[in-house]
């Protein structure tokens, strides 16, 4: 458990208990939540760099193969961009977890982006024959981006509660699909442009700088629960506790390892399809006509294929992150036709049903890769929009089962297991099946055979990932019971019930039910 000591209000002799009056005044401060600009102002400049952050990630996938052509690399060495990549990024993530939990989260945001920027222009500079040199560039990425990515929900954590939560949450997290589908639009495109495929890597470092500028001079950071205890759901003051504690409180809470077993399999599926996907395109029509190699395509034909798929991964993620959200909110507040099956596990069941409704839709969208390419796209999109269910929805749930000291080492230990085994090793085993399947078929048919038979591993680990939210939906009510009597919640709630109803519906300040029955479980 958290070390907690009595929160004390502007007076030091009065201690807080909840009460009809305080209510009140935690609305009026709940309310205002929207109205205070530099929050929302905030909430935008961390858009803008997380879409950077994944805009700079997928300009790589759509350079891929002039990438290859010009430093001479097989499909393995080429995935192993991206897993270079996300090892640095991934093995920076606890340290940046622990810093973050511990000092000023700005900072380090600073620092990170700063590093991310000279590494992508010094990256592009690379001569050939230093394949080696250029990996190294592309890790030192990942360090830089590390620093942002680990610490930023818990800012919006701090600034925001409850539904208004979720739906910052959710504006954050639309940079992953937009991002991902402008990498592709815009690295090809510059490339096409330019003529030089390293102009398409340099212009994310470019907006970069300006990133920069915005974060020091609008970003002010919030206290740790600082949201949160303005409203009430914090009645107690965190004290932060050593490391290791909170790692073995982490352990113990099977709501966070469930949902990250399960999110480690969607970043997987997700990494190996947006880096492949396009290329899949590419052998496929460059078999189409005739060709022995992608090198033969038009640069206009390329441009206009990861224009598509970067296209399709953009609206169908928005959707997808927007459907989300929508119906994790909805099922939760019991909102319209949803009051009959109103619940408090919503997000990991939101969660799993996405990665359910996205196997078919995978399955069938590589295997029309060659039949009808437009099928593909459009497959491609219920598949982006499906799995995009969980970006916003499985940090939410983080962030009511995890104290807030803990967020940011949560997040980081998450993110290293995802990347670890998501989308870090995804590219670069999907790779190596590739190449063991295709032998020495060099031919672009044998590329596109290859790495459809390749896809059946992300396919299976759909499924896993589905039944593994859908485990994290049983264990989330006692998780969540746990955060609010760490929090001081549950104790003032059964307090203020004992003498009169003091919240609103019998539910507690997100929406949850608290009935005799949920608590024991």
């Amino acid at each position: 458990m958290v070390r907690t000591k009595e929160y004390k209000s502007e007076t030091p002799s009065t201690s807080y208990e909840p009460s009809m009056s305080d209510n009140t005044s935690i609305t009026k401060k709940y309310t205002s939540e929207f109205k205070d600009p530099r929050k929302i102002l905030s909430v935008s400049i961390l858009f803008c760099v997380n879409l950077l952050n994944y805009m700079d990630r997928y300009t790589i996938a759509g350079v891929l193969t002039n990438i290859q052509s010009f430093y001479h690399i097989n499909d393995a060495q080429g995935g192993l961009l991206q897993t270079v990549f996300i090892i640095f990024f991934m093995l920076c993530s606890p340290l940046v977890g622990y810093l973050g939990d511990r000092y000023s989260r700005k900072n380090i945001m600073l620092a990170g982006i700063s590093v991310w920027v000279g590494a992508v222009v010094a990256s592009t500079f690379v001569p050939e024959d230093k394949f080696w040199l250029f990996l190294v560039f592309r890790g030192i990425v990942g360090v830089g981006e590390a620093s942002y990515a680990i610490v930023s929900p818990s800012l919006i954590a701090d600034m925001f509660t409850s539904q208004n939560r979720s739906k910052m949450l959710m504006v954050f997290y639309f940079a992953i699909p937009c991002g991902s589908g402008l990498g592709f639009i815009v690295g090809s495109s510059v490339t096409a442009l330019t003529g030089q495929w390293g102009w398409g890597v340099r212009v994310t470092a470019v907006i970069g700088v300006v990133c920069l500028a915005m974060i020091v001079l609008f970003i002010r950071e919030p206290q740790r629960g600082a949201a949160e205890r303005e409203k009430g759901e914090i009645v107690v003051e965190v004290v932060t506790t050593n490391y290791w504690e909170d790692i073995k409180a982490l352990l113990a809470n099977l709501t966070y390892i469930f949902g990250t077993i399960a999110y480690t399999a969607i970043v997987f599926v997700v990494g190996t399809l947006t880096f492949w996907g396009p290329t899949a395109v590419q052998h496929s029509e460059a078999d189409r006509l005739g060709f022995n190699s992608t090198t033969l395509l038009d640069p206009k034909e390329k441009v206009q294929i990861n224009f598509n798929f970067g296209l399709v991964t953009f609206i169908g993620g928005v959707f997808g992150v927007s459907f989300g959200s929508a119906l994790s909110m909805m099922l939760r507040t019991g909102w319209g036709p949803f009051r009959c099956v109103k619940t408090i596990r919503s997000d990991p069941i939101v969660c799993g049903l996405g990665a359910l409704l996205s196997i078919p839709c995978l399955y069938l969208a590589i295997h029309f890769i060659r039949k009808n390419v437009t099928v593909c796209y459009v497959l491609t999109f219920f598949t982006i929009t499906t799995i995009c269910f969980n970006w916003a929805t499985v940090v939410d749930m983080l962030m009511t089962v995890v104290p807030p000291a803990r967020r940011s080492a949560a997040n980081s230990w998450q993110m290293l297991l995802s990347h670890l085994l998501g989308d870090a090793s995804g590219p670069y085993v999907i790779g190596i099946i590739s190449d063991a399947i295709r032998g020495d078929d060099d031919s672009p048919y044998g590329h596109y055979v290859s790495l459809s038979k390749a896809f059946y591993l992300p396919n299976a680990l759909q499924l896993i990932s589905a039944v593994v939210f859908f485990v994290a939906a049983c264990t989330f009510v006692r998780d969540h019971n746990r955060f609010k009597e760490a929090m001081g919640v549950l104790h003032c709630t059964e307090k203020s019930l004992q003498n009169g109803p003091s919240i609103e519906n019998g539910e507690d300040n997100r929406g949850f039910a608290t009935t005799e029955k949920e608590k024991g479980m």
